[in-house]
Formats: C-alpha cells, sequence, structure tokens
C-alpha cells in the first residue's frame, strides 16, 4: 500500500502521466536538500530522518519540494472574516489564491453580522454568513492544486452567533439546495457557558455580532462569551434571542449523525491552556490549529490599511514506533523542528499579506505524531488500557522537553525570538511550572521497560530547569510547536496507523484512484497479536479521549480527535462523548501552573477541623467555672463568628470564584466556601453541647438586633 500511494500521489512523473521519473529515495533527497537551503550537513540528517521512517513531512512538503510546477509546502491556511465587504472580498480572493497553491483553507464567521441585522441603520436587510459559505464553497471547488489535491475549505462559527442553527441546517440531507452544503466543512466554537447552561436545562442567547462590535468597538470573536454572557443577557443594546441549550446540543448531534460535521473546538479549554498572549477564536479543516490572529483592515480598493496575522500550518510527524527505537530520540526531534522551521521560513506566500505576516512573526509550526496504535499493538499492550495511557502521557513529555530545547537552540542561533515571546507563559516562566513542580516517572512497569530498552531518557526536574532559564533568557523562534493532524496519505507510506487514533478496521479497504480498492493491513498484526488491534468501534469513545487527554496537557495546539461510533448508536451517545471530551479538563494536582495554589491548599487542610471529631464535652468542667458575664461574651463571640462565617459561606468566598483563572484557583476558593460553611456548622455543635435552647435562642436573636453585626452584614 505505501509503494502504490508513493508511485501515485507523490512521484514525480512526465506531463502524459505514463513514466515516473523518481524513486522514494530520490523524492527525500529533493526534500531534504530543499529545506537544507545550501547546508550539505542539515540535509544529510533530514534524509536520514526520513529514510529511517522516523520523520515524515506533511503531504504539501513532501510532493512539492524541488519541483518547478507546485504548490506550496504549508498543509493548511487559517483566516478571520471582518464584518465589511471588503473582508468578505479578501476571503473570496484568499480561498481561490490558497487553495490553487496548496492546503485546506479555514474562515472565521463569528464576526459577520447575522441574517435580519441592519445594513447602513435599516434594519432586516443582511443576508447572514450562508452565502458567504456559498460563495467559499465554490471557491474551493473551482481552484485546485494542478489536479493533485481538490481544494478544501472549513468554516468556523461560534455557538453563540444568531446564525448557528442555519449554519447547522445547511449539512442536513433534506437541505434546500439554495442553502445546502455539500463540500465545504463546519466547525462549531463551544464556549464552557454553553455546556453549562444545557446542564441546568436553560435557555442560552445567542447575540448579534453587529450591535457587539457597534457597542463593545471589539469583534465577537475577540470576546471571551463565558465571562461576559450574563453581562450582555442584561445589555439592552445587544440584540438576542434564546434557544434551549439541551436542544442546540440534540441538533448538534443530529447533524454529526447525518453528515459527521461539525468539527468542535472547546473555547475555553483550548485558551486556559494558551501560552500565548491573545485569544484563540478557530481552528483549521482538521481542527488541531490552535493559534491566536489578529484582524486585517481594507480600503475600498481592497488594498490593505493595516496587515493584520492570518495563520499557516506547517506540519510533519514522527512515526512513534520508529522514533521509540531511535538511538538518539533528541536529535530526531531537533532535525524535525529544523526541518518544519525551514518549510515556515521558505514559505513566503506574497498573494495573502496576512498569511505572509502572521508566518513571519510566529514562525509556528506543528510537529504530530502517528502510529500510536501500531506501536502499542506491537508491543501488546491495548490502546486505552491504563499502560497505554501512561506512555502516551510521558512519550509526549519527552517530545515536548526536546521540542522546545530545540526551538530555543534555533532563538540562540538566530538571535530572534517569536514576536510577543515577552508576553507569553514561556517568558514568565508559568509554562514551566508544571514541569519543575513534579517529577515524571513511569509506575507501570510495562511502561518503565519500553523506556529502558531503548535507553530513551526521561528529562529531569533539574534538565527542565535548565531549559526554562535559557528559554526565559534566550526566548524561542516557534511561537507554536506541536499539533497532531490526522495524517492520512504519509500513514501509508510510512507503514504506520494514523495519527494516535485507534485503527477503524483491522484490514483496511481503501478506493484508490482509477485502480480500485486496496487492501490495507493494520502494521505489524499477526496471529499471534491478533487481538491487541481492537478497531477503534470496539475501544469505544471514553477510552479514545483518554488517550488523548494524556497527550492533551503537553501539546501547545490541539489534536485532530476522531471518534467512531456503531450505526445503532443515538444522538445521546454522541452528546455523552462530547459532554465527556470537555470534562476531560479536570483539575489535575500533579499539573500546576502556579506552586502557590498546593501551597494555599495544603495549609488550608492543615487548619482544618471537624467538631465531630473533637469531643467538645471535654470543655463542660471549664465552662462551668465561667461567670454568668463570661459566659454571655464568649456566646455573643461564637454567635458572631457563626453570622460572619455564613456569609463567608454564601456571599464573601463565591465572590472570589469570578477572579479565579485556573482550576487550581478555583478548587482553592471552593475549598475556602466550603471550609466556612463547617466552620459556622461548628459553632452550632458548640452551642448545643455547653448552652441551653434557650441561651442559643437568645444569642441569635442578639445578632439581628446588633447594629455592629448587621453593619458587618450590610457591608458583606
Amino acid at each position: 500500500m505505501g509503494i502504490l500511494k508513493f508511485y501515485s500521489s507523490y512521484a514525480l512523473k512526465t506531463f502524459d502521466g505514463k513514466y515516473y521519473l523518481e524513486h522514494f529515495e530520490d523524492r527525500t533527497c529533493m526534500v531534504a536538500l530543499t529545506l537544507g537551503r545550501g547546508d550539505e550537513f542539515f540535509a544529510i540528517n533530514v534524509m536520514k530522518e526520513i529514510l529511517s521512517g522516523r520523520f515524515q513531512p506533511a503531504t504539501p512538503t513532501f510532493l512539492n519540494c524541488g519541483k518547478k510546477q507546485r504548490g506550496e509546502y504549508v498543509s493548511c491556511f487559517l483566516l478571520r472574516i471582518e464584518d465589511n465587504m471588503e473582508s468578505i472580498g479578501r476571503a473570496l480572493n484568499a480561498a481561490l489564491q490558497l487553495s490553487k497553491r496548496g492546503g485546506g483553507v479555514s474562515f472565521l464567521l463569528t464576526n459577520l453580522r447575522e441574517s435580519g441585522a441592519p445594513i447602513k441603520c435599516i434594519k432586516n436587510q443582511s443576508s447572514g454568513v450562508i452565502p458567504v459559505m456559498k460563495m467559499l464553497e465554490d471557491a474551493f471547488s473551482y481552484a485546485n492544486q494542478l489536479g493533485a489535491r481538490q481544494g478544501a475549505g472549513s468554516v468556523y462559527l461560534h455557538a453563540h452567533h444568531p446564525d448557528i442553527l442555519k449554519f447547522l441546517d445547511t449539512k442536513k440531507e433534506n437541505a434546500d439546495e439554495k442553502i445546502r452544503i455539500k463540500t465545504l466543512s463546519l466547525g462549531v466554537i463551544i464556549p464552557d457557558i454553553t455546556f453549562q447552561l444545557a446542564k441546568e436545562n436553560r435557555e442560552m442567547y445567542l447575540f448579534s455580532p453587529y450591535d457587539i462590535e457597534k457597542v463593545y468597538n471589539q469583534p465577537f470573536s475577540e470576546l471571551v462569551i463565558s465571562d461576559l454572557y450574563h453581562n450582555l443577557l442584561q445589555d439592552k443594546r445587544i440584540s438576542k434571542t434564546a434557544i434551549n441549550a439541551r436542544s442546540f446540543f440534540q441538533k448538534l448531534a443530529e447533524i454529526q449523525f447525518e453528515s459527521g460535521y461539525p468539527y468542535i473546538m472547546f473555547e475555553d479549554t483550548v485558551n486556559r491552556t494558551n501560552p500565548i498572549f491573545g485569544h484563540i477564536n478557530m481552528s483549521n479543516l482538521c481542527s488541531e490549529i490552535l493559534q491566536v490572529n489578529s484582524a486585517s483592515e481594507y480600503n475600498e480598493d481592497l488594498s490593505y490599511k493595516k496587515i493584520g496575522t492570518d495563520i499557516s500550518c506547517n506540519l510533519g510527524s514522527l512515526n512513534i514506533a520508529n522514533v521509540m527505537e531511535s538511538s538518539d530520540l533528541g536529535h530526531t526531534v531537533e532535525i524535525a523542528i529544523r526541518s518544519l522551521t525551514a518549510v515556515s521560513d521558505i514559505s513566503q506566500i506574497h498573494s495573502v499579506s496576512s498569511i505572509l505576516n502572521g508566518n513571519n512573526k510566529s514562525h509556528a509550526i506543528g510537529l504530530g505524531q502517528m502510529n500510536l496504535h501500531g506501536y502499542l499493538a506491537r508491543e501488546k499492550i491495548y490502546y486505552g488500557s491504563p499502560e497505554s495511557i501512561e506512555f502516551t502521557n510521558l512519550y509526549f513529555y519527552i517530545i515536548t522537553y526536546h521540542a522546545i530545547r530545540a526551538s530555543n537552540l534555533l532563538a540562540i542561533e538566530r538571535k530572534e525570538v517569536f514576536w510577543g515571546f515577552s508576553k507569553s507563559d514561556y517568558a514568565n516562566g508559568k509554562y514551566f511550572l508544571k514541569y519543575i513542580n513534579k517529577s515524571w516517572k513511569p509506575k507501570n512497569n510495562k511502561v518503565r521497560y519500553l523506556f529502558n530498552k531503548n535507553k530513551i531518557h526521561l528529562p529531569t526536574q533539574e534538565e527542565w530547569k535548565i531549559l526554562e532559564k535559557s528559554v526565559k533568557k534566550y526566548g524561542l523562534y516557534n511561537q507554536n510547536l506541536q499539533a497532531v493532524p490526522p495524517t492520512g496519505s504519509i500513514s501509508y507510506i510510512n507503514y504506520s496507523t494514523s495519527s494516535i487514533h485507534p485503527i477503524a478496521s483491522r484490514i483496511e479497504i481503501r478506493k484508490e484512484g482509477k485502480i480500485g480498492r486496496v487492501y490495507y493491513p493494520a502494521p505489524y498484526m499477526t496471529n499471534d497479536n491478533l487481538c491487541y488491534y481492537q478497531d477503534a468501534y470496539e475501544i469505544g469513545p471514553k477510552k479514545i479521549i483518554d488517550i488523548y487527554a494524556a497527550a492533551t496537557q503537553h501539546i501547545d495546539q490541539g489534536l485532530s480527535l476522531t471518534l467512531f461510533f456503531k450505526d445503532n448508536i443515538t444522538t445521546r451517545d454522541i452528546n455523552k462523548a462530547q459532554i465527556y471530551a470537555w470534562k476531560k479538563d479536570a483539575i489535575n494536582w500533579n499539573r500546576l501552573e502556579d506552586e502557590k495554589d498546593l501551597e494555599v491548599w495544603n495549609h488550608l487542610t492543615t487548619n482544618f477541623w471537624l467538631p465531630e471529631k473533637i469531643p467538645l464535652s471535654n470543655d463542660l468542667s471549664s465552662w462551668k467555672t465561667l461567670t454568668i458575664k463570661e459566659r454571655n461574651i464568649a456566646i455573643r463571640v461564637f454567635t458572631g463568628l457563626t453570622l460572619l462565617d455564613t456569609l463567608q459561606n454564601i456571599i464573601g468566598a463565591p465572590s472570589l470564584m469570578n477572579d479565579g483563572k485556573t482550576t487550581h484557583e478555583k478548587a482553592v476558593i471552593s475549598n475556602i466556601c466550603f471550609m466556612e460553611a463547617v466552620h459556622a456548622r461548628s459553632y452550632s455543635s458548640i452551642f448545643s453541647t455547653l448552652c441551653s435552647t434557650s441561651e442559643v435562642d437568645a444569642a441569635y436573636q442578639w445578632s439581628t438586633e446588633n447594629k455592629f453585626l448587621q453593619n458587618k452584614k450590610i457591608i458583606f
């Protein structure tokens, strides 16, 4: 299958397609020489990594390097569209230009005014996002890469955009032809608040992008909707409509059931873990690219008034099975990072200036992985088992260290850092805390054996401290380093399973152009290890999500996660998987962004006490020695503390929750809330042990009449 795929899709041929002009080694040599740019030593290293099967550039790079008539080396592009005709016109041109040159193109539609919004203050004039989608679809159908690769596009829309239901309806099988979208891929951006509203079975409100930009002087996509949702709800200047949140998710599942779309991006999860300054508001055709962008501004003739920063995806992947046998894993990762950086450096796409500007400022790349299931099965580990999850976690941990180290070396050599580095979590050291504050070592014997047998070193906390110091001093050359794409065609020529998801079938049946049916048995599969080749339908979505979650904590961008369902599932099953994936952003006390969180938590729990654990009756003898006046003072002190702790529990501590930026900070605040409630309850235990019922009632009556206590209550 690998040979067939190479010669049918990658090898240079005569113009009539009758003769092949190169072998696999020739193509590899052309790629290495192109990326080497005169550096013979580096070119040889690139060639060694590709021929060994450890590193594989993505299709556009591997296909186009060294050719006179070619597309670009870049896998995909992401562009935002602003709410004006100039931006829409530019987007259509970009779709044609970029699709002609190479990869897939993704557009953000969130900022476009909704259907029925005003135009020049005249109400009910806007046609909304659907006509723009239709124009983009036609553009992609028209432009392809010399017939070698069909034009491919996607569009992303926020869940709280008023056109969201119409957007989803375009993929219904029975949709009207006027609105039906056949080839354009759809993606939906969903914030935490949407899940919370669905959990509470409440209405979710959709907000007008036109009004938001007019009132807030910011486009919709720049706002954090989860934080501003209730403000927008109360703001009478913002037009809004309501739909049931659960009905929205049901609709989402129905459309996914019919078409496989839309892709889903969890907006708040993505931005919580984003180490770069700025807001991520969209993704790409396969939903693994997660980078910040900025808007462009145009003149009436479509020339640039201000060039923004749009996104390029410079991709390539490591073959996990072969990398685990590498004599120098760190060297392999460094060559891969340098190769992808070379793709970024030589990709000067002048036809879309915002893409050029974004690429030159960020030097962003995406090092991916493939063949996880093949490797696990070869080593007789079940996909989704505790051993597989631990291996995935530690493998990505190692890759991350070497990727950052390679980018740091590039910054030192070139005396250049990516634009905005000083505002990043790399510069302030926050990113490194999760690695410095914890020792990452295998706990499972099987996993320990896998790393030990090939003498693969796991970076120590001390090594991370040294790397942190170097990064703070010299910076990073690449804004983004890792992203895990689906790896379709390159998996076949690399004899590997796709990406890090499980196989769809032990023997895959593909239709390959004019050749017809082609059969692809899973790599390394024999009669002896057949049981480890469970397909994705047998494994089920939860275990797949668990594997991806283990890798996600180390990836600075995203992972393209495909879920597989049997044909007897319901929309409820799809919703359950979506909710489970969203909830995997669970609190992890072994991965801290700020060590002060753990210190405060431990301090709180150290001072924590329960009245049931302390025999208060021991105080009775001391209580009886007090005078009536002394007892009254003590009772009133306890009463005042009860009132204040009650207020702390229901008003004071919860009001701090909005200040919590991470799950750890919110957990500490939640701990404080709980402790205040327990303390208030504890005073009741003291009362019931030491005082009569009438004395307790009198004390509480006193608290309602005491002006000083009531003053404090008002302050709260």
